[in-house]
């Protein structure tokens, strides 16, 4: 998922306070629930589920995080993807493919007893379905949270409402949401904390990367930064092969992005691409409400549905102030 731009982008991420956060944060909602999919998993990579085998790792992430976020002042708006770009097709297939054998390897290393790559190939594993939307969506509702639909790609979305100042930043893991013009990116939000990372336990605290900070320190517009995404490869086209971002940062430089793309992707539109992250669908026709959390909807899905603990659900209400009786609109913001 997204473009591999790290390298060129490290001197650009600065840490951040969650203290800091405050506002309206656009949340890629489909990043979000890969994330909380992905991490929130048994050692073995079993994922949570309920007594009828239904996942819910998901609704365990949400519930959680995003109570921390309202804690923290932090009003999330998750942005669900619509139709993908026909161009993204060839990817969501090699991605469906991916998902598949690596559910088959986390089986195997489970069978002998591997438990490390049993839980690194099950998070590899990790894939949305129609499911886990609609779940989400609900949950989001009984907490009073709002949801946008958009046309096609839910970053773009989210950047588009960052960018006409409806929201203060978009909160992602990919960086291709600078791609789309995101004038102020916030990673780490949704997997902030201690994870373990190629083997060694890390410490991911938040951090931000500012659009402006970038092409001007790269000295580059953000066209120059698409067509830098283009050579090593984005969610809709495969890149050159052996040409990493400092490469193609080098080849932008020198102007020679149109020879290299001719001759090394001649089957690739990347005109097209261009335009779409450049100009991508979105619209301004949502409605921004956090709407008072409904207790006890919340209880009933969350833990007579689905078996969560209802003492751990009460207390993560309570930490909002959220009781029986006490359900303003004070308590959440």
């Amino acid at each position: 998922m997204g473009v591999a731009l790290r390298d060129i982008l490290n001197d650009y991420k600065t840490a951040v306070g969650w203290d800091s956060l405050g506002g309206i944060a656009a949340l890629d909602a489909h990043n979000a629930l890969y994330q909380f999919l992905s991490i929130i998993r048994q050692p073995d990579g079993t994922p949570l589920m309920d007594r009828e085998g239904r996942v819910t790792s998901h609704l365990s992430g949400i519930l959680f995080r995003t109570v921390n976020f309202i804690e923290k002042g932090i009003k999330p708006v998750y942005v669900f993807d619509g139709p993908p770009p026909a161009f993204k097709q060839e990817t969501i297939e090699h991605r469906r493919s991916q998902r598949k054998e690596a559910g088959e390897r986390w089986q195997e290393a489970l069978e002998r007893g591997d438990t490390e790559e049993a839980y690194k190939q099950a998070r590899a594993s990790s894939r949305i379905d129609d499911y886990v939307i609609e779940s989400s969506r609900t949950l989001l509702g009984l907490m009073g949270i709002p949801c946008i639909d958009a046309p096609s790609e839910g970053e773009a979305q989210a950047a588009h409402m960052v960018i006409t100042g409806d929201a203060r930043y978009m909160v992602s893991q990919d960086y291709d949401t600078l791609l789309f013009g995101a004038p102020l990116l916030v990673r780490n939000l949704t997997v902030s904390g201690r994870r373990k990372i190629h083997g060694r336990t890390v410490t991911l605290n938040p951090e931000k990367i500012i659009l402006e900070e970038v092409t001007r320190g790269l000295k580059i517009s953000r066209e120059d930064l698409v067509k830098v995404a283009i050579l090593v490869g984005t969610d809709f086209n495969s890149g050159v092969k052996g040409i990493g971002a400092k490469t193609a940062l080098k080849i932008i430089q020198k102007q020679e992005f149109e020879s290299i793309a001719m001759e090394k992707m001649p089957d690739t539109d990347y005109q097209s691409i261009m335009d779409f992250f450049l100009n991508p669908p979105v619209h301004s026709d949502y409605s921004l409400k956090w709407d008072t959390p409904d207790q006890d909807g919340i209880l009933e899905m969350l833990c007579e549905t689905h078996d969560f603990s209802e003492e751990r659900v009460k207390k993560a209400l309570e930490g909002l102030g959220v009781t029986t009786g006490q359900k303003t609109l004070d308590a959440w913001f």
